[in-house]
């Protein structure tokens, strides 16, 4: 793991891979870290380099400071693209899950010509309603992520995978309650205020959606919508997968994805 300075704060990435090949930039989802990738790593690293980061206050990423205002979608496409320089790539393949997926747009609305690629996933042009992000925001300051990862973490996964791997949720409780409250809830607050809608048609970067038959965060019916948000990008639905196919079915997910990237 390795550090850059970005906007005053330090970002903790991994950047894998030889120079010479394509660059892949992996962004997770709320509540996680980028270790959400470390399976799909065999199978991307013989053909691509590979970036992944925490997001502000996750695993090894300094907190958002307190008095750094609102996080917004474009201050994390910031930190995506300052990492993407540093890695020395004009361009690059960009893949987001869930929050990281909302990176994915961002860069989709404000910086197409960086883009070769998208892949967004378990994401949407809206997610939720600003009440309930605004709601849990508020729980996190007053009761704290460890005492809120119980009822969060399951819903991240199929039950059936919980079920025949309840230390995989037990660790992901682990690791949420690590996280920087402040960070996560004005994330949270983030989520409530972001809508892509009608943003995310005019570029001419290839886009494919994926999600998850029983994602609870972001059903079929939302990546629907994003993609015809985005010209109608092909979009597949794993079933029995939840919230995030990186983990619960990485070898699905990996083959999948290089028949995707385009270089």
């Amino acid at each position: 793991m390795a550090f850059l300075e970005v906007n005053g704060r330090s970002v903790a990435y991994r950047l894998l891979g030889a120079e010479a090949l394509p660059l892949v930039v992996l962004a997770h989802p709320l509540g996680m870290t980028q270790a959400v990738w470390d399976d799909l790593l065999p199978a991307l690293l013989p053909r691509y380099r590979v970036l992944t980061w925490d997001l502000p206050g996750h695993g090894a990423s300094a907190a958002w400071p307190g008095s750094g205002g609102e996080i917004t979608p474009a201050s994390l496409a910031a930190e995506a693209l300052a990492l993407a320089d540093h890695a020395g790539a004009s361009r690059f393949h960009f893949v987001g899950t869930s929050i990281g997926g909302v990176v994915g747009q961002q860069l989709l609305a404000g910086h197409s010509e960086r883009l070769l690629s998208a892949t967004l996933t378990n994401t949407g042009a809206v997610i939720g309603n600003p009440d309930l992000w605004n709601t849990r925001a508020g729980r996190v300051r007053q009761e704290g992520l460890a005492a809120m990862a119980g009822e969060i973490v399951p819903r991240w996964f199929a039950p059936a995978l919980i079920e025949a791997q309840p230390a995989l949720a037990e660790g992901w409780k682990v690791q949420m309650a690590r996280t920087d409250g402040e960070s996560y809830a004005r994330l949270c607050e983030m989520l409530g205020r972001t809508d892509f809608s009608g943003k995310l048609a005019d570029h001419d970067v290839p886009v494919q959606l994926l999600g998850g038959s029983e994602d609870m965060a972001t059903p079929p019916a939302t990546l629907e919508t994003l993609a015809g948000e985005c010209s109608d990008a092909p979009l597949e639905i794993l079933g029995t997968v939840g919230h995030v196919p990186s983990v619960e079915c990485p070898g699905a997910f990996a083959q999948r994805l290089l028949g995707w990237l385009t270089v």
